[in-house]
């Protein structure tokens, strides 16, 4: 990867902050669509229990093809990426020796980058990039990030890290020359982290599988297997890089 995952120096450390339950009842994943509800709200603790339970959150407009109304989703199937099954062609790895990669340094930046209105599909709203920042002060999302040698940054995700499960939200790239292959990077850069201590079970949830996510080794398997692999990924402990860390301040 070149340089290791680094950080800001200075930080203290804190486990994450489990915040009040949620007052909504989880609606149940039995069916067979994709779209399983509609409504409740973006409170951290709603939040939590939706992954916990398979869902998460992603709005829709039906009417106006905008991204609005709040809709909870389980893909049946969904994708994941196995750990041990990452794609790293040549030239990624080579890319990988250009950047250095950083956790939290700049979570703000990379759901800014993320939400970007002029992506094709764009869907984080403004409610969706502050529920997230409140899962990232209580120390439960999580941004990997690619910089280039002279401090810009290049490519990044985000997503939420539970016990053993990491959710995949988004990724992003920069436009410009230097930004190439940088979110595939930062990709390479999460897997080499979940995998860092030996744990077995974790589980890299990436939603639904894209014939860009295929080419990287990304897998869709049926549903209930997914909630099965879940429920044994959340009684793991957190990676190292995400355990017991408080996240930079909101840019």
């Amino acid at each position: 990867m070149g340089a290791e995952p680094s950080h800001r120096a200075g930080r203290e450390t804190v486990v994450p902050v489990e915040p009040p339950p949620t007052r909504w009842e989880l609606p149940s994943t039995s069916g067979d669509d994709d779209l399983v509800a509609f409504g409740a709200d973006l409170e951290p603790g709603t939040l939590l229990a939706a992954y916990r339970n398979g869902l998460f959150p992603m709005p829709v407009d039906h009417l106006l093809g905008r991204a609005t109304d709040l809709a909870w989703w389980s893909p049946n199937p969904r994708g994941v990426l196995p750990l041990g099954g990452l794609r790293v062609s040549r030239s990624l790895r080579q890319s990988c020796r250009r950047f250095e990669i950083r956790v939290d340094a700049s979570f703000g930046e990379v759901i800014d980058a993320c939400a970007d209105p002029t992506r094709p599909g764009a869907w984080i709203t403004p409610g969706i990039r502050q529920a997230y920042e409140r899962l990232h002060r209580l120390g439960w999302a999580h941004s990997v990030e690619a910089w280039t040698p002279d401090g810009r940054l290049a490519g990044g995700l985000y997503g939420v890290a539970i016990g053993g499960l990491f959710a995949g939200e988004s990724m992003f790239h920069a436009t410009q020359r230097w930004g190439r292959d940088a979110s595939k990077v930062a990709l390479v850069a999460l897997v080499e982290l979940l995998r860092a201590d030996g744990q077995v079970g974790r589980l890299l949830d990436v939603q639904w599988g894209t014939q860009h996510l295929e080419s990287l080794g990304v897998v869709e398997i049926p549903r209930p297997e997914y909630l099965s692999r879940l429920r044994r990924a959340l009684e793991l402990p957190l990676p190292p890089v995400f355990a017991g860390r408080v996240p930079n301040e909101a840019h």
